[in-house]
């Protein structure tokens, strides 16, 4: 029902997940470390199988719901160097869009966003929420590049 930095207190094995209402993302490492996945209403009945996790969840956060305008700016390089771009939609390819040859920093103005490894919204995914992140990559997800841009729409 919220967000929980350690999980491991409560269980020491996850093989399934049941989300009942709204949207989370669930962490294989505490403290909202590793890698990250999302998930809406729905069962996850084999963790493997369905969403790429073994039975190591450690962290969990609840994405909260948001109705307005979504407004993100996203830089070349760290500490919002290089090229800037804003963004109030999503982007299924960084690189054929704004011919940005990385995005090492954002600032999140408004709503909640999944930035994916790879183009066309796969791969690896890192959550980002209201914000500023100088250093997308010291953020805990080993991800070494970012390719695509999703808004988390309040469907969940």
């Amino acid at each position: 029902m919220s967000d929980c930095a350690d999980l491991h207190p409560y269980f020491n094995r996850c093989n399934s997940i049941r989300v009942e209402s709204g949207c989370f993302m669930v962490y294989d490492r505490p403290h909202y470390l590793g890698h990250q996945y999302f998930l809406r209403r729905g069962e996850y009945s084999d963790n493997q199988r369905m969403i790429g996790i073994n039975d190591c969840i450690r962290s969990c956060r609840m994405i909260p719901m948001h109705r307005g305008p979504f407004r993100m700016r996203i830089y070349e390089r760290e500490n919002f160097g290089g090229q800037m771009y804003e963004l109030s939609d999503d982007c299924d390819n960084i690189m054929d869009r704004f011919h940005m040859s990385d995005c090492q920093s954002c600032n999140v103005m408004d709503g909640h966003w999944l930035m994916f490894e790879q183009p066309g919204f796969r791969g690896r995914m890192l959550y980002l929420r209201p914000g500023e992140y100088r250093n997308l990559r010291e953020m805990g997800s080993n991800i070494t590049k970012f390719s695509s841009i999703r808004r988390i729409m309040d469907s969940c």
